[in-house]
């Protein structure tokens, strides 16, 4: 039986460039059989053809893999620490496949979504979760920033908003809307009301948030209430809607809300429907994205909101 040394001479100068990943396989077989014939049948191959390539191997890497006897194969001492390490190669490129896979196909990857509505319950909250059900493999980073310039530079690829963002080369897509509540404390009078009118805001302090979307939410009451003798005192600040409402807890003001918002619990504050002389007063939301945006776990992602806002499948 030649060694490694004897193959050298005999077979001459060697390239791991010839190395085949079928070789491998084979070569690992045909260590789980413990003989090239039963690895043959396994695979559904000739013998010869196994028995060929193996040899091959060895040739490629300068190597005696396996001792042969009649009885079958068995590595040699060095040929076992080669088949760990073909193991671990055939591993690797196996996830490598399937990792691809997954990903050109959306369900693996990451995905970012700017959103500008409450996560405390509502339509997203439930959206997210079915995504992530869905598509457990694909990682969802959650962002509170400028929309704009987020979405422009790749740092978003959706954005759940509440007024389309002025964005050339963007698609949106309608979704659901949300009602308009008007958070207070609850020993503010206006808390005895079961529906609160925008009218009834008159000498009030309304605290509104500088982020999103405090400005779509100051638009509405301005159109709400054209004349400004009618319109409350708006105190904007330059803080998240949750300290907003400590802000509220603190006798500060009160404020305005999606319908989300009611999933956040705050000691000591309550929530009323705001209406108009039509009936409840509602903001709508929508997805935009950029439409050369190419990542498959947004296309998956579209997917979903389409099918959970009964849109058209070119629509998204």
């Amino acid at each position: 039986m030649m060694d490694a040394a004897d193959l050298d001479v005999k077979l001459g100068v060697t390239s791991t460039s010839a190395i085949d990943l079928r070789h491998l396989r084979y070569a690992v077989a045909a260590a789980d059989h413990g003989s090239f014939r039963r690895a043959a049948e396994a695979m559904r191959l000739q013998q010869s053809k196994l028995s060929r390539c193996i040899r091959q191997l060895e040739y490629s890497i300068g190597l005696i893999i396996f001792d042969r006897s009649s009885g079958g194969v068995q590595a040699t001492i060095a040929g076992r620490e080669f088949l760990r390490t073909a193991r671990s190669i055939l591993g690797q490129i196996e996830a490598l496949v399937k990792n691809t896979q997954s990903t050109g196909s959306g369900k693996s990857g990451k995905l970012s979504v700017g959103f500008y509505t409450s996560l405390s319950a509502g339509n997203l909250r439930a959206t997210l979760v079915d995504y992530q059900t869905r598509f457990d493999q694909i990682d969802v980073c959650l962002k509170e920033r400028s929309r704009v310039t987020a979405l422009c530079n790749g740092a978003l690829d959706i954005a759940i908003v509440t007024q389309e963002l002025a964005l050339l080369g963007s698609r949106a897509m309608p979704l659901w809307s949300e009602r308009i509540l008007l958070a207070l404390l609850e020993q503010h009078p206006l808390a005895r009301k079961d529906v609160v009118y925008w009218t009834d805001l008159r000498g009030e302090t309304v605290l509104l948030s500088q982020y999103d979307p405090g400005r779509e939410l100051e638009d509405l009451l301005t159109s709400k209430l054209v004349s400004p003798d009618d319109r409350p005192k708006i105190a904007r600040h330059d803080v998240s809607r949750g300290i907003i409402k400590s802000l509220i807890a603190a006798g500060f003001g009160v404020s305005l809300v999606t319908e989300s918002d009611m999933g956040a619990n705050f000691s000591g504050l309550t929530y009323r429907e705001l209406r108009d002389g039509t009936g409840p007063s509602r903001v709508g939301f929508l997805a935009q994205w950029r439409s050369d945006n190419d990542n498959p776990a947004l296309t998956s992602f579209l997917k979903v909101l389409g099918e959970r806002y009964r849109l058209p499948i070119d629509q998204a």
